[in-house]
């Protein structure tokens, strides 16, 4: 498997929010622009964003979020959102035509498969859909078939699953069993199937539960960690992981990770 390149320069750049697409109480999709028209950084599925939050007097530190996706035709960068304090809330809330101040991109992004042949299975829960959308576009124009896996609590809770499945097909668990199976997402059957590939987003507990069924049948896995981060540059060491090479900072080092460098 190829590794992205891993070169991209960093920069501090003003976007305007050109649209804020509110998808559920808890998600909200911003689609955003250089403020001086200038063209968006290259940046890599499973890369990341720091945004400063100026409409929050409580927000001291900016706060990180996956990449949705880069539309080169627009120019547009997309952030999807998810409300879990002061911080995102106030993200969540700015309206269309408000400038925020990021650093793009950060981390490093998802590798790529050497054969177009491979079978790609791209396994995401809750917001952690967020970088596999970006993936699987970019997989897709690049020949590869890959294919989603998605969960939800419920069929009112799942996210952008007309956007997926234009670029694949899209296989659905959730909890209450009201769309797609029943059940938690890593228990659907699509992952009794052989895969040579898959990548996971989500909560821990179901990126270590894909990891395990991974090993099983003999897949390669790249998971993609959401550790609490404070600096996204590698200063503050809150989001250190444990890896076989010892302790080593997800925002510079990931947040993508082959299940084989962690001790999961």
């Amino acid at each position: 498997m190829s590794d992205m390149d891993k070169s991209e320069k960093k920069v501090i750049i003003d976007c305007r929010i050109v649209e804020r697409v509110p998808l559920h109480n808890l998600y909200t999709l911003l689609k955003l622009t250089p403020a001086d028209g200038s063209l968006l950084p290259s940046a890599e599925p499973g890369q990341f964003v720091q945004i400063a939050v100026p409409s929050s007097r409580s927000t001291f530190l900016r706060r990180p979020i996956s990449i949705n996706f880069i539309d080169k035709e627009r120019n547009e960068l997309w952030l999807l959102i998810r409300r879990a304090g002061d911080g995102t809330n106030a993200l969540c809330d700015t309206e269309a035509g408000a400038v925020l101040n990021l650093i793009m991109p950060l981390g490093n992004g998802f590798g790529r498969p050497a054969d177009k042949a491979s079978r790609l299975l791209l396994a995401g829960g809750g917001v952690g859909i967020a970088p596999l959308y970006y993936l699987g576009y970019e997989l897709a124009c690049m020949g590869y078939a890959p294919e989603y896996l998605i969960g939800a609590r419920s069929k009112t809770d799942l996210l952008e699953v007309e956007l997926l499945s234009a670029v694949g097909p899209v296989h659905i668990s959730t909890d209450d069993g009201s769309y797609g199976e029943h059940g938690l997402v890593t228990h659907n059957s699509v992952l009794s199937k052989q895969w040579d590939l898959i990548y996971c987003c989500g909560p821990a507990p179901m990126m270590k539960a894909v990891a395990a069924k991974a090993r099983e049948i003999g897949s390669e896995c790249e998971v993609s960690l959401e550790n609490m981060m404070a600096c996204g540059l590698g200063a503050c060491l809150c989001c250190v992981e444990n890896t076989v090479k010892g302790n080593v900072c997800v925002c510079t080092e990931g947040p993508v990770f082959n299940i084989n460098q962690l001790t999961w």
